[in-house]
């Protein structure tokens, strides 16, 4: 096993209660063969972890959340010789991770091609404590990377650009299922609601697929003007319109006829309701803001979806074989300017992760980070 030199204890962010997360300090362990040990840097607060810290809908408490991580290798099975990629790996490589796929998945084994909707998919950070493995997640100064696991080495990004690849994965999946529809063009107007960081990834996503006619819509100012630099080209605050004045002014847009496509980044069932009004007869629309079930929404079958011939789609995390592809477009994107590090709004020290989570619930900046050091 090659290891730099460690410190006896790691410590780790437990969610023990609602709203409630204490700083432990675990033994770090001896790594098996097939293991890797990271110094965590950082990791960014996503939606699921705001769900699971304010009420647990998923059982796991106690857990180590933080899955939009990355950090360092400071111990290397010896029997770990490379990235999910084949790109050698080595003590002091900067990481992240991706899904876990159980090998006995049923679903998996009769459609490989969407292992991202396997019923064992595991990730960092949504993973029970267990006697064998407390640090399972990005919360914390240590992360043991168990084997079979995807990890890519990413040295020549920065630490906002990388815990940015795990939610921009998901705006590539989403780009990537809009595509099969064969309704997105140079010539396509697309709307994004919601600008949340999914929103707003996915409106960078867009752009670097080469979109430039994208309408925004969300009701805090300070994101729609993010929005712009992300690529929107327009942008409508649905805090100062009625809804039937935000049709009329995207119909006005759009030759009276709605957009071409829509995504729907938002987890509220009357934005999901509503954006079906927004796309024209033959458009498309996908859905990819509800992570949990937040309740249904009512559309009109007729009048939404038959009459107007819509293709709808869902898009549901990502594979790992997204990944090397929401790298390539971090990399697009700072080539061309698009400043997707403002992104990163607000960092908190570990030690002060409820303050963080707090900030995120009361939509304070956009994407928030816990750092480790």
């Amino acid at each position: 096993m090659k290891t730099l030199s460690l410190p006896s204890h790691a410590q780790a962010a437990v969610l023990t209660g609602p709203q409630k997360i204490e700083i432990v300090d675990y033994p770090i362990p001896t790594i098996k063969s097939d293991e890797i040990l990271v110094q965590v840097e950082g990791c960014g607060i996503c939606g699921t972890d705001v769900h699971e810290y304010k009420r647990d809908p998923f059982g796991l408490i106690p857990v180590v959340l933080g899955h939009e991580g990355t950090g360092a290798i400071v111990a290397l099975g010896k029997d770990v010789r490379s990235d999910f990629e084949g790109k050698p790996l080595v003590v002091g490589d900067k990481i992240v991770t991706s899904v876990l796929v159980p090998d006995d998945c049923p679903f998996t084994k009769d459609f490989p091609a969407k292992s991202n909707l396997s019923d064992g998919l595991g990730v960092y950070g949504l993973f029970k404590d267990s006697p064998d493995y407390h640090l399972n997640g990005f919360f914390a100064t240590h992360l043991v990377i168990r084997g079979r696991s995807t990890v890519f080495q990413v040295n020549g990004l920065s630490f906002k650009q990388r815990i940015l690849i795990e939610p921009f994965a998901v705006t590539v999946h989403a780009l990537e299922r809009a595509k099969t529809t064969q309704l997105l063009n140079f010539s396509s107007v697309v709307l994004v609601q919601g600008c949340g960081p999914i929103g707003l990834m996915m409106i960078a996503t867009l752009n670097a697929y080469g979109i430039s006619n994208i309408i925004a819509v969300d009701g805090v100012a300070a994101r729609l003007d993010m929005a712009k630099k992300m690529g929107a080209s327009l942008t409508f605050n649905i805090a100062e319109l009625k809804p039937e004045t935000l049709l009329e002014k995207i119909q006005a847009v759009t030759k009276g006829r709605g957009v071409d496509f829509a995504f729907q980044c938002t987890g509220v069932p009357a934005a999901a309701a509503q954006i079906w009004k927004f796309v024209r007869r033959g458009g498309g629309l996908c859905e990819l803001g509800f992570f949990m079930d937040n309740g249904t929404c009512a559309i009109n079958p007729h009048e939404d979806l038959c009459k107007k011939e819509i293709t709808a789609i869902g898009s549901w995390v990502y594979s790992a074989q997204e990944y090397p592809l929401a790298i390539a477009m971090i990399q697009r994107l700072v080539r061309i300017g698009v400043p997707i590090e403002d992104l990163v709004t607000h960092q908190f020290p570990l030690r002060d992760i409820n303050e963080a989570m707090q900030t995120n619930i009361a939509l304070k900046g956009i994407k928030i980070a816990v750092t480790s050091n």
